[in-house]
């Protein structure tokens, strides 16, 4: 039972023989404070996001970007052979032509005794070689990405699942889902087509290069003189379009932020008719987007215009210079044309090596913000080898000892300082107070969505953060006091909570619930699709459907926050009634933490833990025995709640 100390604090027999344990406690919670502030700052909040950990770093993450294709190297591979074999029919075109040139403009034989007929035929079956390896090229790479798309987002949504409540305090869900969408596919695009394209981009410049300098070495250095400039320009554009790239992903995660909020809040933007209001804001978003795209186009520009113009100049030298050594007997027409042809290839190629040194660079951009998620680890740990509570031994004791919290995202705002509270097994527990007092903050930490920075939660005499989280998890069980459903079914949701109940067991929880005389008259009855969230059931609805799947979970502890405020009187008794046999019938004993401000819930408990000032207990005690102090703070916030009803 709870006790009042010397200091005017609450606590058990067991706490207070156990305070040196409660320092070390301390001592755990300041070194993982010192983690927090030395943890990576997440991008979309943090003004330094641009700080990056080392392993984000240009140079490492080229390598980071290739490591993700590895496990597809048998189809990139044979996509490489493919390649190889289609370049090398484009690459022979040049050379065969200007022999074709040279054979009808100064009757020389044909090779290998063949008719001039015959070696057409033999090329175009070349040329359709090349066309089907080209083909199988394509659907290798696309597959190859497409895979590694479906890996990549696998991998990224699993760790954001993991990750812990203060991450997602910090980041808001529209930039989550763009990184899933977007940036990963930039980043597959990159590794995959990209490169595809540039391999054979190289293959094509050093084999074109080749050939012109095997066909004449003096019009192939005229022609290789815009490449220098042409390579340090691609190196300025390359490293201007990571950063830009970057930018423009962190704008889209702002836009899919906007709009994703806006329209799952629909109704209180039409509410306030505020409608005009925020497609000004979207537009905003838009406007970003835009500039960012403008400047991306004003340097594409730049970049290709720059290029073509080098290239032009380069060709207009190489006529005047090649038509002079033909004119001289320096050179054949046809070895020119092929010098001419093979230029044209090697210019596209050098235009192709640019393009993919600036796609790499933007898949090195977005990548920077998904090796951030695959590298960030949570702050709760889930404890695998920790403590596993079994639901047979379990007997559901709680204890906070000394605990002090405050919420990451308010360093400087406190919720506790010294709770200290014992709640025995199968107690009926409400925890009543004024708002934001850190009522429900009690359930976030019994849930372990975050940590004490000071003291300790014992369950069963275990630390909680030496408790396996996952057999933790089972053990417990939550109802918010704004339930969330998911799209789908009412059986859907209902299941969520245990996947193997059958219908029995669904009806059953609907019942001890209160919810299934409004389910049975649906015309799906459980099969009845709720929308998204649950929109198509009103709140109430929504709250004992939520309680159902609570129950169906068969916890041995359950936490209702506000889990029945939507009901009115008549509802919300037979609930608290259905509860009560629940409690009392259960072949384990079941410990129930409410969280409540109407008398009508607070009656039904055993005992009663008031919060006040910085989730200070206030005062412990039936709800007779409190309400019987009129000088107490019990009474008066009752007594206050009354007049408020009464106006």
């Amino acid at each position: 039972m709870v006790v009042r100390g010397a200091d005017g604090r609450y606590y058990s027999t067991e706490q207070r023989n156990d305070e040196s344990r409660s320092a070390s406690s301390a001592s755990n919670s300041g070194t993982q404070k010192a983690q927090t502030e030395n943890e990576e700052p997440q991008f979309g909040v943090d003004p330094e996001e641009a700080k990056q950990t080392q392993s984000t770093r240009t140079g490492q993450a080229w390598l980071r970007l290739f490591r993700l294709a590895r496990p597809e190297y048998r189809l990139l591979g044979s996509a490489v052979g493919l390649l190889v074999v289609s370049s090398s029919v484009t690459m022979a075109v040049p050379f065969a032509m200007g022999k074709i040139i040279d054979i009808v403009t100064s009757s020389q034989a044909v090779p290998f005794g063949l008719t001039l007929s015959q070696m057409f035929m033999g090329l175009g079956a070349v040329f359709v070689v090349g066309a089907a390896a080209n083909a199988g090229r394509i659907v290798l790479i696309r597959t190859a990405g497409e895979r590694m798309i479906a890996r990549l987002r696998r991998q990224i949504f699993g760790r954001v699942m993991g990750q812990d409540l203060e991450f997602f305090d910090r980041n808001r869900t529209g930039d989550l889902v763009s990184r899933l969408s977007t940036d990963t596919a930039i980043v597959s695009k990159s590794i995959t087509n990209n490169v595809s394209d540039g391999l054979r981009a190289a293959i094509s410049a050093s084999v074109g290069v080749g050939m012109m300098v095997y066909v004449s070495p003096k019009l192939t250095g005229i022609m290789l003189a815009v490449v220098p400039p042409i390579a340090i320009w691609a190196v300025l554009y390359g490293r201007y379009v990571k950063r830009l790239s970057r930018q423009t992903q962190e704008a889209v995660g702002d836009l899919t932020k906007v709009s994703e909020e806006r329209i799952a809040n629909v109704r209180t933007v039409q509410a306030f008719s505020r409608e005009a209001n925020e497609v000004k804001r979207f537009d905003v978003e838009v406007q970003k987007i835009f500039k960012l795209a403008r400047k991306d186009a004003v340097a594409n520009a730049l970049f290709f215009g720059g290029n073509g113009l080098a290239g032009n100049l380069a060709i207009l030298a190489f006529l005047g210079f090649g038509g002079r050594m033909v004119l001289g007997g320096e050179i054949s027409i046809g070895d020119m044309t092929s010098v001419m042809l093979y230029s044209a290839y090697v210019g596209s190629a050098l235009s192709g090596l640019s393009s993919f040194f600036a796609e790499v660079m933007k898949g090195v951009g977005a990548g920077s913000r998904l090796f951030y998620l695959l590298d960030r680890e949570p702050l709760i740990d889930r404890n695998p080898h920790g403590v596993c509570l079994k639901k047979t031994e379990f007997t559901g004791r709680i204890v906070f000892d000394n605990v002090g919290f405050r919420y990451p995202t308010r360093p400087d705002v406190p919720v506790f300082e010294g709770l200290s509270l014992d709640i025995a097994p199968g107690q009926r527990v409400a925890i009543a107070g004024p708002s934001g007092k850190g009522k429900s903050t009690m359930a976030a930490l019994l849930l372990r969505f975050y940590d004490p920075h000071m003291g300790r939660i014992l369950i069963d005499g275990h630390d909680l953060r030496d408790i396996n989280l996952d057999s933790w998890r089972a053990l417990i069980a939550t109802v918010p006091q704004e339930p969330v459903l998911f799209a789908g079914t009412i059986r859907d949701n209902l299941l969520y909570g245990y996947p193997n109940a059958c219908d029995a067991d669904l009806v059953h929880a609907l019942e001890m619930s209160d919810a299934w005389h409004f389910v049975e008259q649906f015309p799906h009855q459980m099969d009845t699709y709720v929308g998204e969230r649950g929109v198509s059931l009103s709140g109430g609805q929504k709250q004992r459907i939520a309680i159902a799947r609570a129950l169906l979970a068969q916890p041995r502890i359950l936490i209702l926050d506000e889990a029945t405020s939507a009901l009115d009187g008549t509802r919300e008794a037979r609930v608290l009634e259905s509860l009560d046999r629940v409690t009392k019938n259960a072949e384990h004993k079941l410990t129930v933490v409410t969280i409540a401000h109407r008398a009508s819930t607070l009656k039904q408990s055993d005992v009663i833990v008031v919060l006040g000032e910085n989730g200070a207990v206030e005062e412990v005690g039936s709800f007779n025995e409190l309400l019987a102090d009129t000088s107490g703070y019990f009474y008066h916030l009752m007594a206050a709640q009354a007049a408020e009803h009464a106006h």
